[in-house]
């Protein structure tokens, strides 16, 4: 089954990105070859212009701290494993705290280092990495694999706080939801959201089998999934046939 998310906040959505960068850079520092270490610079430099917002820490604590009022009001509740409650929200407050820690934006100690801000003002232009650019970061690609991996795993720590905020964050949003079965007619779905309940991720999964593509559109009142099939004119189109897939709806 293929899983697609679909955030139905501007919040859930930055949220999410992080959590792709974060599995990115996560993915590229323990490989070896220095292209590699390459984009693990450029993914650090994404994710600070991501998490560069001025609200982008305070949100994240409001959520824990949210998080952590609404477990506590389940103590005492029989349905309810106080060790298991006591762990997650143990959970939440080492990541407040280490969040709360930090001092200014999420990365923000790396923009006092002049080496990796001049990478930074050439990355994002095509080719502008060369040697005769940049002789000293084309020095550092030469270094060896555990040196440059070191160098890595110390520029990426400053960051460690805010991407543990963010899994556990949507690891409970994405735990809060039942999945169900549904069908879209003629490749076409929609669902009206019940009022006084506010759904923040939208998750689909889907059997690759069918070769279909949702495509996603939603928000607090309405979603509306439209499955689609990439056809010889590399088009996508409507898919005609009746299908299903399944839906979870996290709030």
């Amino acid at each position: 089954m293929i899983l697609y998310e679909y955030p139905l906040n501007e919040r859930i959505r930055t949220y999410l990105r992080l959590e792709q960068l974060f599995r990115r850079l996560a993915e590229l520092v323990p490989r070896s070859h220095a292209l590699d270490h390459h984009y693990a610079i450029q993914t650090i430099f994404e994710i600070m212009d991501v998490a560069s917002r001025a609200d982008m820490k305070s949100d994240v604590l409001k959520d824990i701290d949210r998080q952590k009022q609404q477990l506590n009001s389940y103590r005492g509740n029989p349905a309810i494993a106080e060790q298991v409650l006591d762990g997650v929200i143990a959970q939440l407050d080492d990541c407040f705290t280490q969040l709360n820690q930090l001092v200014g934006k999420t990365g923000q100690s790396l923009t006092e280092n002049d080496w990796l801000m001049s990478i930074r003002s050439r990355i994002g232009i095509p080719g502008g990495t060369c040697e005769f650019d940049l002789p000293a970061y084309f020095d550092w690609q030469h270094h060896s694999t555990e040196q440059r991996q070191a160098d890595l795993q110390r520029w990426a720590e400053p960051l460690a706080p805010l991407a543990e905020s963010i899994v556990l964050l949507l690891k409970m949003l994405r735990d809060s939801g039942s999945p169900q079965k549904v069908v879209a007619p003629a490749g076409q779905f929609q669902q009206n959201l019940p009022q006084g309940r506010s759904f923040q991720l939208l998750r689909l999964r889907i059997d690759p089998s069918q070769g279909l593509i949702p495509e996603i559109s939603g928000n607090r009142l309405l979603l509306s999934v439209r499955l689609m099939r990439k056809g010889d004119d590399d088009r996508l189109h409507l898919a005609q046939e009746d299908a299903t897939f399944e839906l979870t709806l996290c709030a």
